[in-house]
This record gives C-alpha cells, structure tokens and sequence, in this order.
C-alpha cells in the first residue's frame, strides 16, 4: 500500500492529466449533449491531447471511457447516444486514466442548465463531503476518521451516504488496498501511513440510502427515486497531511493541503 517517492511521482502526473481532462469538460456546456457525445469527448481528449490511456475502458467488459450518472443514478451509468442532458438535470461523471503504468480516478457532479435548489444544495454538499473526508487525511489519522467526517456532515444536512460502494487503493491496479469507507467511528481502522495513495469518493443520496441495481449491475439507482450525488478525488498520504493529486486547475481546496 505504501509508494515510493518515484511511484507518487508518477501518481501525480496521472492525477495532473486528469484534472486537465475535468477541467475541459468545466468549459462544456452539457446541455443538448448526449452521454456518449460527452464519452467521446472525453475519450479523444485522454488518448490524443494527454496521450494517455483510459484505464476504465475494457475493465470488467466495460466498454466505454467514464461513467455517466444521471438524476437518480447512483453510480455506473452507462453512455448513451439516447441520453440526452436536459436543463435541470444533474450528471457525475466519473473517469480513470492511466499514464506510464499509474491510475488516477476522479469524479465531479455537474448541474445541466437551470437546476432547482434541492437539487444544487445535494450536490454541494456532497463535494463539502468529500472535502471533510480529505480534510482527515494525514499520518497516524484512522480510516474510520474519514469515514466519520463524512458521514457526520451528510447526515446533519439531511442526507443519507450510500454504504455499498467505498473508496480504495490505487495505484499500478485500479483497485488496491485499503478500502475507504464513507461512514464509520472515530479512532477505528487501519492507521494512515505516508505514502498511501486512495480514492475518497462518497455517493450522498437526497433520499434514503437503499439503492437498487440491474441485473447485469449497470447503473446503480436509488430506490425511492430520489437524487444522488458523487464527487471523487485521488489523495496521498504526505509527511505532514494529504496532497490530493487529481486537484483541478482553480480549484480551490476546502481544507489545508501539507
């Protein structure tokens, strides 16, 4: 689980690339595109201007370069030429890329058009949650730490966290160890070390947190029907605290980074 200084390196150059990529697609207007529109977008930007690989596509016979969720779509949603973005709408995309043997991983929800406060209020606080879990980042910290920080913020506002899906290692693998759950207590779990490299990446529902699946597993939806939001970033455990390594340009950080 722990990386070199020559590994985090890499790691970072990955991380870099993809925040390139998320903010090409900050400059989209999603509005009247379809998924697969932005899949492709998505796809030609990785493979011809970063010249990298997208790492999703072929895993597990998936097909396609990212995830497309929409509205009530949990996680793993599946581009479509048929699914077109309307105002209102709300869509996280989730995208890996792997660049000279290393993977990054990151997601962002984005508001289609005109959206309805319930709607952007789920949606900014599930990066606030996110940013809680990162914020806990650091040697000698828990993994139920994270866990907690993120919970506790979603369920003071009034949201429930999916629990079926987590966080994990990455590094030369898609996934690794550890897994990072989005809920847990305080001082529990395996302690953080420097050189760990995961993902935190909660899934906050406006409704309950049940979910429901098709058969084959793609897409995840809510039960009730009711909105989910996601937001993913890959961190690094650092000497001090934690670097998030797939930062997007501009981005400002909602916690201190050492």
């Amino acid at each position: 689980m722990i990386k070199s200084a020559a590994e985090l390196a890499l790691m970072a150059q990955a991380g870099s690339l993809l925040a390139e990529v998320f903010h090409a697609l900050g400059q989209l207007t999603l509005e009247g595109k379809s998924t697969m529109a932005i899949n492709d977008f998505v796809e030609r930007m990785i493979v011809d201007e970063v010249k990298a690989r997208p790492a999703s596509k072929g895993q597990y016979d998936f097909p396609y370069v990212l995830n497309a969720s929409v509205d009530d779509v949990v996680c793993h949603g599946v581009p479509s030429e048929h699914e077109v973005l309307r105002s209102g709408q709300i869509v996280n995309l989730d995208i890996t890329l792997e660049k000279d043997g290393y993977i990054a991983d990151s997601s962002t929800t984005y508001l289609v058009g005109e959206v309805a406060y319930p709607a952007r209020r789920l949606v900014a606080a599930t990066y606030h949650a996110m940013w809680k879990g990162i914020a806990a980042v650091r040697p000698g910290a828990r993994l139920g730490d994270i866990g907690h920080a993120i919970a506790h913020y979603a369920r003071a506002h009034g949201y429930s966290v999916v629990k079926e899906y987590c966080g994990h290692g990455i590094g030369r693998e898609m996934h690794e160890d550890p897994q990072i759950l989005h809920y847990g207590r305080p001082g529990t779990g395996l302690e953080l070390e420097e050189g760990m490299v995961f993902t935190i990446e909660p899934m906050l529902n406006q409704g309950k947190a049940a979910i429901r699946a098709e058969p084959d597993q793609w897409p995840v939806y809510t039960r009730d029907g009711k909105l989910s939001a996601q937001f993913e970033h890959t961190v690094a455990v650092t000497r001090r605290g934690v670097r998030v390594l797939t930062l997007r340009p501009g981005e400002r950080p909602l916690c201190e980074l050492k």
